[in-house]
Parts: C-alpha cells; sequence; structure tokens
C-alpha cells in the first residue's frame, strides 16, 4: 500500500488558518505576556469563540480538544480515516510556530479536556461539554511515576472526598474545572487510580500558589491542594469499579492522545526557530543548499540541515501517532516515541538556532531565546524524556513495569 506523506487535503485549510492566527495574533502579543507572567491574555477569549463555532459547525474538524476511545472501533470495512487527533497535531504544530504558552492558555483547550474526551462516558461527555478543563497529575515527590500518585479519593453515600496536594497544574488557575487524578485504594496499585472533575470553587479545593517559570510564561501553572473536597460521585470519569486486569488503561488512554499534541507543540516551536534562523543566515550570506552534503558546506550550514533532519523525524512520528489514534490503533509505544523524539530534539533545536544565530538568538531582538526557553517544558511534562525511553523500552522489549524499572 503507498503511503503519501503530504498533508491530506480536507486539513489543509484548518491548518492555513491556524497558520495565520500564528501570524497575525499570537506572534504579536508574545513578547508581551513572556513579560507579564501570570496576567491572562484577554486576546484568547475572541479567538477561542471562533473556534468553538468552527467546532461546533463541523466547518474544521480537529479544532477542539480530542480524545482517544479504542472501544469505539470502527468496522473493517471503515477505511483508512484522517480524521480529529491528526487535524489537532497539525494545527497545534501551527499555533505553537505563533507562541506555545498562548496556545496551553487557550479556554476550554486544556488537557483536562483531552483527559474528559479520552474516558467519560456519553452522559458525562455531554454535561461535561464547553467546561475548561486543566488536569492535576503531578505531586510533590512522586516525580515522573504516576503509579504512585497519592492523592485519595474516599467514597463517602453519593461524593468521594478528595484529599491531597497537586502540583505544575496548568491552567490550574484560570480553568473552570480540574480533572484530578486520585487513588481509591493504595494497595491495589494503578488500577484503583481514577480521574474526577472537581469544578472551581468546590470547598476544599484551592491554589496555593502560581509558579514562576522558566518559559511558557503566558500560561499559569499552579499548585493546588484538596482537603476534604467533597466530589459528586457522578463526577468520577468512567467506571468506578477497580479493574486490576486493566489496570491503568484509562490514564494510558489519556496520556496516549496527550502525548503526540506535546510533540507537535515541540514540533511547532522549532518549525519556528528553524524558520527565523534560515531567515537570519541567509541575511548574513550563509547558503544552506538542500542538495548537497552537508559535509562539503560551511559549518553554519551542516548544522542547519542536521537540524532539519531531526526536526523531520519528529514531525513524521508525531503524525504517525496521531493517525493511528484515527483509525482506532493501538499507539501507546508510537506516542512516547514521538513524544520523546520531539521533546529532545524540539530542545536541541531551539538552542542550536540560538547558537547559530549569535547574540542575536540570545537577546531579546528576536524571539528565538524565548522559543529555547519555552520548548525546555515539552521535554518533560506528559512524561519526561527519561520515562518515555523507559516506556519504549518495554513496549519494544515486552517487558512488564515490574520487570523493566
Amino acid at each position: 500500500m503507498a503511503i503519501n506523506l503530504d498533508d491530506p487535503k480536507k486539513l489543509r485549510p484548518l491548518v492555513g488558518q491556524a497558520h495565520q492566527v500564528a501570524m497575525n495574533m499570537l506572534r504579536p502579543i508574545s513578547r508581551k505576556y513572556d513579560r507579564a507572567e501570570h496576567a491572562y491574555p484577554k486576546e484568547l477569549d475572541m479567538l477561542a469563540a471562533m473556534i468553538d463555532g468552527l467546532a461546533e459547525s463541523g466547518a474544521s474538524e480537529g479544532a477542539g480538544a480530542a480524545g482517544v476511545r479504542r472501544e469505539e472501533a470502527d468496522g473493517a470495512d471503515a477505511g483508512v480515516r484522517n480524521g480529529t487527533n491528526l487535524a489537532s497535531v497539525m494545527s497545534i504544530a501551527e499555533m505553537c510556530w505563533g507562541d506555545v504558552g498562548l496556545l496551553l492558555s487557550m479556554p476550554r483547550q486544556g488537557l483536562g479536556n483531552s483527559a474528559i474526551a479520552s474516558v467519560a462516558d456519553e452522559e458525562q461527555q455531554q454535561r461535561f461539554a464547553g467546561v475548561w478543563a486543566g488536569m492535576a497529575i503531578t505531586e510533590p515527590g512522586v516525580g515522573s511515576d504516576s503509579a504512585n500518585i497519592s492523592t485519595t479519593a474516599t467514597l463517602d453515600g453519593d461524593h468521594y472526598v478528595l484529599n491531597g496536594e497537586k502540583i505544575y497544574v496548568t491552567s490550574g488557575d484560570r480553568a473552570d474545572h480540574i480533572v484530578v487524578w486520585a487513588t481509591l485504594d493504595k494497595s491495589l496499585g494503578r488500577a484503583a487510580i481514577k480521574s474526577f472533575v472537581v469544578p472551581k470553587g468546590t470547598p476544599g479545593m484551592r491554589v496555593d500558589r502560581l509558579e514562576h517559570k522558566l518559559g511558557i510564561r503566558a500560561s499559569d501553572t499552579a499548585t493546588i491542594i484538596f482537603e476534604d473536597c467533597r466530589v459528586p460521585a457522578e463526577n468520577l470519569l468512567g467506571s468506578p469499579e477497580v479493574d486490576t486486569s486493566q489496570g491503568f488503561a484509562g490514564a494510558m488512554a489519556t496520556f496516549d492522545n496527550t502525548r503526540p499534541l506535546v510533540a507537535s507543540m515541540a514540533v511547532g516551536c522549532a518549525r519556528a526557530a528553524l524558520d527565523l534562523t534560515c531567515d537570519l543566515l541567509a541575511q548574513a550570506g550563509v547558503t544552506v543548499d538542500y542538495d548537497r552534503p552537508a559535509q562539503i558546506q560551511s559549518a553554519a550550514a551542516a548544522r542547519l540541515l542536521q537540524m532539519e533532519a531531526d526536526w523531520e523525524a519528529a514531525y513524521l512520528l508525531t503524525l504517525q501517532a496521531a493517525w493511528m489514534a484515527d483509525n482506532r490503533k493501538p499507539n501507546s509505544l508510537e506516542a512516547s516515541m514521538a513524544k520523546a523524539k520531539a521533546g529532545r530534539v524540539g530542545s536541541d533545536i531551539t538552542l542550536g538556532c540560538v547558537e547559530l544565530a549569535g547574540s542575536v538568538g540570545y537577546s531579546e531582538t528576536e524571539l528565538l531565546e524565548k522559543w529555547a526557553r519555552d520548548s525546555k517544558i515539552l521535554d518533560i511534562f506528559e512524561g519526561t524524556q527519561q520515562i518515555q525511553q523507559l516506556i519504549v523500552a518495554r513496549r519494544v522489549l515486552g517487558l512488564s513495569s515490574a520487570e523493566l524499572k
């Protein structure tokens, strides 16, 4: 079967729209909100309303946060689909060509929205339609292993009572709902970890502080405390049953969706740096010839060609992971490969571009230094580089988490 690596025709208008938004709406305010950390970018309200309208009209598939729902497998004759997941990663890459922090600040497009789309049942999908949901996973002292979550959820009548502390919650202060990961029974391990949708303002839930960060400063990152926080039982996403044979499946369905999204953020930010660096090198009289071997060109041209090759690999891995989700194929391995590759080369490329541009790259004259700062988080959140490589190794070798730590 032939493989066509061109952008699907039906997605080209969406990608073009996203690029125009990035260039005309995000780039002009990028530096403003990098300096004004914790200030809400009001300009995004109009943009979010436009995206909501496109998504509701069906005119722009992939405009909203998408989910991976493998149980809804299409029939054998359904054919190949280029659907919401592929549209999302392609449009997000274009938006992050504009600004990663602003993309992460978009109302109703939080990582928690992807969790709801992936795990919620039909009734919950309708009930939580239109909310803006942050996602609270990470805890102090837990590190990258989400299975060690210690925030507890105890059933009390028709409510669950949440107790614990969550850190590095993206949009934790601005979002109107938070998807909180908590364990029903620590002794049952990963299988007992469930996610709960907690509306902002619920008694017992409070934002403790906002973080000051290296990059993505336009995006608020919060620490949230839960003290005897009562959440309606129907706000537990998916099934409340603890199925030890299924294990971490619900959580992984979320990650299988969000990791390609984060990979696409790294791809978009790196593309921005490469495009600007190409222009700066051309202005400096450096010729980059894509038809000649790197070793017979200048050192600057050779470095740029190497970064372009790394970028292409990350981009194709990201498209593969998203395409597999659209076609209801298990994509945990590919999602982690895309996230690992894009996260690593995203940082390498943006720092490499700062280096090639010299003093212009290091100063605030251009956005190169900002992109280098922004890209670092994309190699860390949604699972660090090291965790992704561990997941890939387990999948390739056919070993469990207990067998390969």
